[in-house]
């Protein structure tokens, strides 16, 4: 199922520039805040997490510290946004820090440095049943084929084994989506997937009562300039239908002018971001490899 013409390819390259995707970290830091809020509810004690989109490793201290005894994994399909993680990973560490983690017990550290993979969503190079927990925050929206990605997740999940993410939802920059309308018919904005869509998806993908949320985060802005910005900076256009950039300075102005026909009364221009958030466990199975049922029943107690 293809949720848009998005191009992987492009994708690798809007976040090849670690740099360039920064300035929108405060938006993942704060949905990824109301993810570990929800996470805590649940009562796990995953042996590996991945976090399947990991990015510059915003994460993986964090879900280092919630699980002190857990391997945890990175992916991204970025290299040079592994490559970053490394690089931090080795200016944090002094001589004196790597002796201490040399000789303190893991559940005594600070941090430990992840496992880091380089790689696409639909391929994870993980063995069948070696996941615990999936976390993955706001990166499910950038690939065509989200149910080619959940049927992969739940192949690499343990029995019971929870998937747990975050991705943008239909009204996600809706005003922007208008103010590109006025300038010209090619598309700017992802056609993003509703959350009811994503639950069916979950369902064939033989995951277990998926449980769907959404919530609407509005930024206000004083600069048209600086919406931009944080829009290009969040990765940009990678549908494969896009146009490179407008059609010159004229159509700039009339995208300028359109989001400045929405600035409201208090002078301040809105941004709509719809954020969905999934979790649903992998359930014990009903079918052998070959497809043959499997029938499970107690044997009666005995009596005294």
């Amino acid at each position: 199922m293809l949720s848009a013409p998005i191009d992987l390819q492009l994708v690798r390259q809007l976040f090849s520039r670690p740099e360039k995707i920064s300035p929108s970290d405060f938006l993942r830091r704060e949905i990824a805040g109301r993810m570990r809020e929800k996470l805590e509810l649940v009562k796990i004690q995953p042996i590996r997490v991945l976090d399947a989109g990991c990015g510059a490793g915003a994460d993986l201290p964090e879900l280092q510290r919630m699980y002190p005894d857990t391997q945890v994994v990175g992916l991204d399909a970025a290299l040079p946004m592994l490559t970053q993680i490394q690089q931090q990973e080795h200016a944090a560490m002094s001589a004196v820090g790597r002796l201490l983690a040399k000789w303190t017990p893991a559940a005594l550290r600070s941090e430990q440095g992840a496992t880091l993979l380089c790689g696409d969503f639909a391929s994870v190079p993980l063995a069948p049943q070696s996941v615990d927990l999936i976390w993955s925050n706001l990166a499910l929206h950038w690939h065509p084929q989200p149910d080619l990605i959940f049927a992969e997740w739940r192949r690499i999940l343990r029995t019971e084994g929870l998937l747990m993410f975050s991705c943008f939802g239909p009204d996600t920059l809706i005003e922007l989506r208008e103010a590109f309308a006025q300038v010209d018919a090619t598309p700017h904005v992802l056609p993003f997937v509703d959350m009811h869509d994503f639950g069916d998806m979950l369902v064939n993908a033989g995951f277990a009562t998926p449980v769907m949320d959404m919530e609407k985060i509005t930024l206000t802005y004083q600069d048209p300039h600086k919406l931009l910005a944080d829009v290009r900076a969040l990765g940009g256009n990678p549908l494969s239908t896009r146009r490179q950039g407008l059609s010159g300075k004229n159509a700039y102005r009339a995208l300028l002018a359109a989001i400045e026909r929405q600035r409201a009364a208090d002078g301040r221009i809105k941004l709509t971001f719809e954020v969905v958030y999934g979790h649903a466990f992998r359930p014990v199975s009903r079918t052998t490899a070959a497809g043959e049922s499997i029938v499970r029943f107690d044997l009666p107690k005995k009596r005294d």
